[in-house]
């Protein structure tokens, strides 16, 4: 489903709340309004990260060549002249370096705003869309499986209901099960303290830019 369709059911609220990596979010009906700030705070992050990124890009395909031997009988003028080299290349590693650390760090930054954003509509639920069309759909907390998991259900009550479906706890520490019949579209537990705190469906191989 492309955005413009998901905007026509008149399920969603017409304002995104997020612009975030690429894709853009919407809440259902009646969920709460776009954080401007939140969302300017958003686009900072991810603005001082992609320049950080290029630079350091960049600065690594600059990076100078080992300093050679001086050959037998060199002059004091060559020695000079290497030593200066060395120190400008020095310089540059150190600043390529530093380069590479920031953007790092801002990728750090980048996941931690994408980890508030999902923790903010954790409850509302909200739906996704890149440009190749539905991304996520992100259920709000009153919503219920067929099998009757939803925020506030226990693990134990998950595992029993999906354990032998294919659900397994995924490097994020989620669990996740295969969505039947729909390839690439898997479901999403987010657990927290032993309950269910958000669940989704999402297809990460569809990626927001």
């Amino acid at each position: 489903m492309a955005k413009d369709a998901g905007l026509a059911t008149g399920a969603l609220e017409a304002s995104p709340v997020s612009l975030l990596g690429g894709c853009t979010d919407f809440v259902y009906k009646g969920g709460p309004a776009p954080d401007q700030a939140r969302m300017a705070a958003e686009a900072a992050t991810e603005a001082r990260y992609k320049d950080l990124s290029a630079k350091a890009d960049a600065a690594s395909g600059k990076a100078p060549a080992p300093a050679g031997a001086l050959p037998p009988g060199a002059s004091a003028k060559d020695a000079a002249a290497a030593a200066a080299g060395s120190a400008a290349g020095a310089k540059d590693s150190a600043a390529a370096a530093k380069l590479i650390a920031d953007s790092t760090m801002a990728l750090v930054d980048l996941r931690v705003a994408q980890e508030a954003k999902d923790k903010a509509y954790l409850t509302t639920g909200r739906v996704s869309f890149a440009e190749a069309g539905l991304r996520e759909l992100a259920a709000p907390a009153e919503a219920r499986t067929a099998e009757g998991i939803g925020a506030g259900s226990t693990l134990e009550a998950l595992q029993q209901a999906y354990g032998a479906k294919g659900l397994q706890q995924d490097k994020s520490g989620r669990y996740v099960l295969p969505v039947e019949g729909q390839p690439g579209w898997q479901y999403e537990f987010t657990v927290d303290a032993g309950k269910v705190a958000g669940m989704a469906a999402v297809n990460r191989d569809i990626k927001c830019a």
